[in-house]
């Protein structure tokens, strides 16, 4: 049967308590103390037998011991030294949830949690690589469109300038009004200089 996501609680937790053993194991992971963030590059790991670790919250929070044993059906740990006492006197180890520790040491005996380790550190590496490529890629993409852009602008102004001939400023020539009386008198002119011819 397919995996699909729902928004349901209820199909949420069902899906919870019917999970198979290797999805259980995945569940009960716990986050890694900050110097081990920064040396093995991942924020989290399952937790196993042998790990040390520091509880976060509740009544036990700031105890720090080993964890004993892990309970896959349950979701629960028992870490070393955290126990309370039955009423007949019998004590027993309180169980804690690993979202609520914070894993200080590794058990690495286990070789094949080494090359798991190994196998996320790689991951995290590559992705930091190719981030910083993508990065380089980006910034060398917008120095480009910059620069196209910066030619168009200037061939925009080449064209502008080119486009736009010198204005010659036009001599405005003004007509000499004659009145009416100095046309009478140069009609009057006329008349006497043609009469005087004939």
């Amino acid at each position: 049967m397919a995996k699909t996501l729902t928004s349901k609680p209820s199909k949420q937790r069902k899906r919870l308590f019917t999970a198979p053993l290797h999805v259980r194991y995945k569940i009960l992971s716990a986050p890694l103390a900050p110097e081990l963030r920064e040396k093995y590059g991942f924020r989290s790991l399952p937790v196993r037998v042998g790990d040390k670790v520091q509880v976060m919250r509740g009544d036990f929070k700031g105890f720090e011991g080993k964890v004993l044993s892990v309970d896959r059906k349950k979701f629960r740990i028992a870490i070393e030294g955290i126990t309370r006492e039955k009423v007949d006197g019998t004590t027993i180890n309180v169980p804690i949830h690993p979202s609520k520790v914070m894993i200080t040491e590794l058990n690495l005996d286990d070789k094949w949690r080494r090359k798991i380790i190994e196998r996320k550190s790689k991951a995290k590496e590559e992705l930091k690589r190719r981030k910083e490529e993508e990065e380089k890629e980006k910034a060398k993409e917008e120095e480009k469109i910059e620069e196209i852009e910066e030619k168009e602008t200037e061939k925009e102004k080449a064209k502008e300038v080119e486009k736009k001939p010198e204005k010659k400023r036009k001599t405005k020539t003004r007509r000499k009004r004659t009145t009416t009386a100095k046309k009478s008198t140069r009609t009057r002119r006329r008349k006497t200089e043609k009469e005087k011819e004939a």
